[in-house]
């Protein structure tokens, strides 16, 4: 098992500004606690032990309310002074990876899954990068994912105005750090378009569908349905 994971907390929450004003997104209140407080336990009870938070907006609330240890977890920062993009927030989280192999899951989607199973697959498909899949019978409000029979990726498709099944990503992926770094990119630039997208061909990219709880509270609508859904899923 594999027990680092970086967060992708840097976001401003643009979208969501009416609900929760002057805070970084991962921030917002879900039933009174943080969302990454919901995301830190769920990192803890998959047997991470290293977090790296990678912030930039408003991050003093951050670091101000977890501190370096949250529950069993080890918490580091990776600070950007300027916006650098997915990709460069994960480069520059990446030098305070200790491990090979480290999670990265976005700071505004909860994928309740069990990190182990993405841990086998990874390791049996040897792996650059496995991408947890999601499947939805609406993929309108998203670009879709396709894999070939051995879940090797094959294609990104850009958001369609269709409301048919599709495979989307579920925001949690498990990359090997050298097969990212060997890579010459930018200070600045998308994990997505730039690392995802123009890869998939070259490397070893591989999806794995679940159809565990998921949720991203990117917009109004989802955030309020995550108070409700919260009760049941966490507890709380």
């Amino acid at each position: 098992m594999y027990k680092e994971a970086i967060v992708l907390a840097g976001g401003a929450g643009t979208r969501l500004k009416e609900v929760i004003s002057d805070k970084p997104k991962p921030m917002a209140l879900i039933n009174n606690k943080p969302f990454l407080e919901y995301l830190l336990n769920y990192l803890s009870k998959n047997g991470i032990v290293h977090v790296i938070l990678s912030v930039g907006f408003k991050s003093e609330q951050i670091q101000g309310y977890f501190g370096k240890k949250y529950r069993n977890l080890e918490i580091s920062y990776a600070i950007e002074d300027q916006p650098l993009g997915t990709g460069g927030g994960i480069l520059l989280a990446l030098q305070k990876a200790k491990t090979e192999n480290v999670f990265i899951i976005n700071g505004d989607t909860l994928f309740n899954i069990k990190l182990q199973e993405i841990t086998e697959f990874h390791k049996k498909n040897k792996a650059d990068l496995s991408i947890a899949l999601n499947k939805v019978k609406d993929g309108s409000r998203y670009g879709t994912i396709l894999i070939d029979n051995t879940h090797k990726i094959i294609s990104f498709e850009e958001k369609k105005e269709t409301n048919q099944d599709a495979l989307i990503n579920g925001g949690t992926y498990l990359l090997s750090k050298s097969s990212f770094l060997n890579i010459n990119f930018p200070e600045k630039f998308s994990f997505e378009k730039d690392f995802l997208e123009k890869y998939y061909n070259t490397k070893r990219f591989y999806g794995i569908i679940f159809s565990d709880y998921f949720i991203d509270i990117g917009i109004p609508e989802t955030y309020k349905k995550a108070q409700i859904d919260f009760l049941d899923e966490f507890g709380t």
